[in-house]
C-alpha cells in the first residue's frame, strides 16, 4: 500500500497561519485606531472638553465648542464673493438657564441678558472668563442645517438629538 505524502499544510501549519493572520489584523486595528492627543488632532470630544475655556464650568453649565472666525468680503461691482482664512479656537455655550454665571462674574449687563433672552437665544464665549478678556456674545441656534451624518443608510437608528440650549 502506498501513503499519501504528508501535505506542505497540515492543521497545525494552519492553525499557527490563522492565528499569526488574526493576531496581525488585531496589532493593525490597535495601531490605526489609537488616539493622538495632540492639539493638532482634535479626534474626540473629551479633548474638545479639555480645551475649553473654564472647563469647570463650561462643562457643567453649557458644552465645549470648536468656535471658527471667519470674514466675508463682498464687491457688489462685480459681484464676488471673498473668504478669509478662518481661525479655531476653542469655545463654551452656556445652556439659557445657566446664564448666571456670566452674571455674578460682572461680565453681562441686565440689557444685554434682556435682549438675548427676548430673541431666545444663548450666550457662547472664548477666553478666560477669570482675569482675561473673554469675547462674550449672544448666539442663536441654527437647527436648519441638519445633522447629516445621523441618517446614513445602514447606519442604525439616528441618535436622539441633544437638549436644546
Amino acid at each position: 500500500m502506498k501513503r499519501n505524502p504528508k501535505s506542505a499544510f497540515n492543521y497545525t501549519s494552519l492553525a499557527l497561519f490563522a492565528g499569526i493572520f488574526i493576531l496581525g489584523i488585531g496589532i493593525g486595528i490597535a495601531f490605526s485606531s489609537t488616539a493622538n492627543f495632540s492639539p493638532a488632532n482634535v479626534a474626540t470630544r473629551e479633548i474638545i472638553d479639555r480645551s475649553a475655556p473654564n472647563p469647570e464650568l463650561c462643562i457643567p453649565f453649557g458644552a465645549s465648542a470648536i468656535v471658527m472666525d471667519t470674514r466675508v468680503f463682498l464687491t457688489l461691482n462685480p459681484f464676488n464673493v471673498y473668504v478669509a482664512q478662518p481661525t479655531m479656537r476653542p469655545g463654551c455655550v452656556l445652556r439659557t438657564n445657566n446664564w448666571a454665571v456670566l452674571e455674578q462674574r460682572g461680565l453681562l449687563k441686565g440689557e444685554a441678558v434682556r435682549d438675548c433672552k427676548n430673541r431666545m437665544n444663548t450666550f457662547g464665549y472664548t477666553g478666560n472668563l477669570d482675569g482675561g478678556s473673554p469675547q462674550i456674545d449672544c448666539i442663536y441656534q441654527n437647527d436648519a442645517a441638519k445633522n447629516l451624518f445621523l441618517n446614513q443608510p445602514g447606519a442604525g437608528v439616528p441618535a436622539p438629538e441633544t437638549e436644546r440650549f
